[in-house]
């Protein structure tokens, strides 16, 4: 072998064995975001087992961070696995073939509902746990890769413990996707897909409304030439300039930027001291003023008083046509159904009452409430 093949066939070291070198991971993760994984609980990624007959693993090899500092634990505990050389990963990377081909077989013959010689199936079998076996050292001894690509995307909406156990899901698919036949190195082929499965899992569940992935990456487009033309023109560039360099019509450009605003919460602290909210600056027009409740209930008052002087068949047509008992009015023909009488007979009762409460003995306890 040659020296530059023993050299690569080397174990790189481990960087967080040691004591304090796990701050390497940790280095430009806020420390709110370690605050907040005070109460999280992180396991260990755990394989799927392909067959019931499968021995469990041993249970007491799940990491559970019930701890002030998961994060630190968690990078303790993954750090305790040893880095693998190109030449392990290729042969762990055979087992899991050789394991997959095998369970293949097995659910094969099962299938078929054909019997395997006693000796093949046991063969088989533990060819099979061999695979799942080198499936979750592979998986295990690229765990600190996943945090040194999760930290990256730290404070885009999701906890940093959550894009770990989304990155070690990518770090799972790529184990099962690995083809160690066209020579790349499985960090390398792993890294694309920690990274896919971390920017879906924030285009997915870090907004408030979720966007489809594909305007998200529109979005992201749209951000890093605004930022580009802002250096470049010492000034926020315009929807025209921005669409000019994305081949979009500027209102298609309004349009993404509307999109990509995110929510804001009602009870966003304002100010120096914080003792104020944004919800106390927003006007609610649905909200009544005191001048126009009170105005309102006096205007109720004198309606009773009115109706009051009405027999109680006209007072109850009147309430309903206009609605002001529940605030809904009802056409002629469900208020003739109300008292069992035609739409026709329920216009001449409403006419009638209607003239009465024209006459100024009545109306004029109502004029000071009609508007000009």
């Amino acid at each position: 072998m040659s020296s530059t093949e023993a050299a690569s066939d080397e174990k790189p070291e481990s960087n967080i064995n040691e004591d304090g070198e796990e701050q390497d991971l940790l280095e430009g993760i806020p420390e709110e975001e370690l605050k907040a994984a005070s109460d999280v609980s992180l396991s260990k990624v755990r394989t799927k087992k392909t067959r019931s007959s499968v021995r469990k693993r041993n249970e007491a090899a799940n990491v559970t961070m019930l701890t002030g500092d998961p994060v630190r634990m968690y990078l303790k505990e993954i750090g305790k696995v040893p880095l693998l050389s190109a030449a392990e990963e290729i042969d762990l990377a055979m087992k899991i073939e050789a394991g997959v081909a095998a369970a293949a077989e097995l659910d094969k013959a099962e299938e078929e509902g054909r019997e395997l010689e006693r000796r093949e199936k046991r063969r088989l079998g533990r060819v099979e746990q061999v695979g799942i076996d080198a499936k979750q050292q592979l998986i295990e001894a690229n765990l600190r890769l996943v945090v040194s690509i999760a930290k990256r995307y730290v404070g885009r909406g999701m906890l940093f413990l959550d894009l770990i156990q989304e990155g070690n899901l990518g770090l799972i698919r790529a184990v099962e996707k690995f083809d160690y036949t066209k020579g790349f190195k499985f960090s390398t082929y792993a890294t694309w897909w920690i990274r896919q499965a971390i920017t879906r899992a924030i285009a997915d569940q870090a907004r408030t409304i979720r966007i489809p992935v594909h305007m998200v990456e529109t979005i992201n487009k749209l951000v890093r030439i605004q930022r580009q033309l802002l250096q470049e023109l010492g000034r926020e560039p315009t929807p025209e300039e921005i669409g000019k360099e994305m081949g979009l019509p500027a209102e298609r450009v309004r349009e993404i930027q509307k999109i990509s605003q995110e929510p804001v919460s009602l009870e966003t602290p304002i100010g120096e001291e914080e003792d104020s909210q944004l919800g106390d600056f927003i006007e609610d027009d649905a909200a009544v003023v005191p001048p126009d409740a009170a105005s309102f209930s006096m205007l109720q008052e004198q309606l009773s008083k009115v109706l009051d002087g009405l027999a109680e068949r006209e007072r109850k047509v009147i309430s309903l046509r206009f609605g002001l008992e529940d605030g809904h009015p009802r056409t002629l023909e469900e208020v003739g159904r109300e008292f069992g009488v035609t739409r026709e007979r329920i216009r001449q009762i409403e006419s009638k009452t209607l003239a009465k409460l024209r006459h100024p003995s009545r109306s004029s306890k109502l004029k000071d409430y009609l508007e000009d």
